[in-house]
């Protein structure tokens, strides 16, 4: 680059002097928009702008260069950060792209960690719901289902399907032909398949449909 030559008076251009303010808005002066990180040992490059992506966390205020803040560099100027590194990559990620990325074998409870210590409300948030959602994946039985098969007559039919409550859902309906009473007309007979989700209930203790139907296995035992 050619420099400007003195006028008249000796004199050389120079440029005007910049608040530190402006050297920290202004790439290339003062400041560079690359950060270099000391994270336990473990060296990170990133941009301001990718630091600076929540306003209230710790590295924020690193970028500010926040007289509050107690932060060392090491002999390459990197700042000094007593944290471990292995659960730092998730959370430099997050801030680059809005996503939590987790390398097989990394606990989320451990990247929560480092977002409580940063201070990065959104990443905490996105990590508690995600714990959440594994706790109840992992504590949630497998639904268990118990079956009962009904007889019933056709004119117990309506009002044993109308009347299942607790729980109790219909799922099949075979029909057995008809029975004949003496004074009465033949009467068709069905076979009701009924199905309850048990959840925690052992299968001793869940109940009957309905008083009027009769157990496949009671009609079993007499033929």
């Amino acid at each position: 680059m050619a420099e400007k030559s003195p006028d008249s008076s000796g004199s050389v251009d120079q440029c005007p002097a910049l608040s530190p303010e402006q050297r920290m808005q202004s790439p290339g002066i003062g400041a560079s928009k690359w950060v270099r990180l000391n994270v336990g040992g473990t060296y990170f490059l990133t941009t301001r702008q990718t630091l600076c992506r929540d306003s209230k966390s710790f590295l924020y205020r690193l970028c500010q260069a926040d007289p509050d803040l107690d932060s060392d560099k090491d002999e390459t100027g990197a700042y000094l950060i007593d944290r471990d590194p292995t659960y730092f990559g998730p959370v430099l990620n997050y801030l680059r792209h809005g996503k939590l990325v987790l390398n097989r074998g990394l606990a989320e409870e451990g990247v929560l960690e480092e977002a409580e210590f940063y201070n990065i409300p959104s990443l905490i948030k996105l990590i508690k719901d995600k714990i959440r959602e594994r706790a109840c994946k992992t504590f949630q039985l497998p639904i268990k289902h118990v079956y009962r098969v009904l007889q019933c007559q056709e004119e117990e039919l309506t009002q044993m399907v109308s009347t299942m409550s607790d729980g109790w859902k219909f799922e099949q309906l075979v029909s057995i032909g008809s029975s004949y009473n003496y004074g009465n007309e033949d009467q068709a007979e069905f076979l009701c398949v009924v199905s309850k989700e048990l959840h925690n209930q052992s299968y001793g203790t869940s109940s009957e449909p309905s008083e009027k139907a009769k157990i496949l296995q009671e009609q079993g035992s007499r033929m």
